[in-house]
């Protein structure tokens, strides 16, 4: 299911927008406000912000701004505004489409879909709700983001793409470190330990996915062993 953020200072246009959404499998959370849309960005990964333009304490476009500094997540501004300058003044802060208010619900499901069919990376790999995410280089588990280093997150993509291959250490190294790198296989050991305790922690069964081949290497497998 895709996540949607909606945004607005006024609670009844919350609760409106979320009448639209309930019948069509969107999972959405309510943020009154800004300060509180900021919060719930800094905790999850959502698929689709819609953006209330007027709002008293910062406005869509400056809120706009704001998530442009740690996130492209596609935003739709909504806004009883529909002068072309404001229009363009959106689209230049980062806003991915605009809709006037009152606007009509089947247009507004119309231009989500759009834009989420436009969003999906075809370098998405998914396993039970486990989200490797190249585009976005982000990995998450049901919808909550899982911080990786760079190298983390490079090295468990090896595994993802080739579910069943068993990669030694040697080819690791060299895949996501590079052919002239002096990192030994302990270096390895360590990022396994490091992915394996981050994922369980988020509640995802990793030891039934990511497995030691003893004297080898590791693989991953999709099917969880019981």
């Amino acid at each position: 299911m895709q996540k949607v953020l909606l945004v607005d200072d006024e609670q009844r246009m919350l609760d409106l927008v979320s009448l639209y959404l309930k019948p069509h499998q969107y999972v959405y959370t309510k943020a009154l406000g800004p300060f509180e849309a900021l919060d719930c960005l800094e905790k999850e990964i959502y698929d689709l912000v819609l953006l209330d333009v007027m709002m008293p304490e910062m406005d869509g476009w400056e809120l706009c701004r704001e998530i442009r500094k740690f996130s492209d997540v596609p935003i739709i501004m909504l806004t009883a505004r529909e002068q072309k300058e404001d229009i363009i003044k959106g689209l230049k802060l980062g806003a991915d489409d605009y809709v006037t208010k009152p606007f009509n619900e089947e247009e507004l499901l119309a231009r989500m879909e759009a834009l989420l069919r436009r969003r999906v990376s075809k370098n998405n790999i998914e396993v039970d709700g486990l989200l490797w995410d190249e585009e976005r280089f982000e990995l998450s588990y049901n919808g909550h983001s899982i911080k990786l280093t760079p190298k983390e997150f490079l090295m468990l993509g090896q595994l993802l793409k080739s579910p069943n291959k068993v990669f030694s250490r040697e080819q690791l190294i060299q895949l996501v470190w590079g052919f002239d790198s002096e990192t030994e296989g302990r270096t390895i050991d360590s990022h396994v330990r490091n992915v394996r305790e981050k994922i369980r922690q988020a509640g995802f069964p990793i030891d039934k996915h990511f497995l030691t081949v003893w004297g080898i290497g590791y693989k991953w497998i999709n099917e969880a062993m019981d």
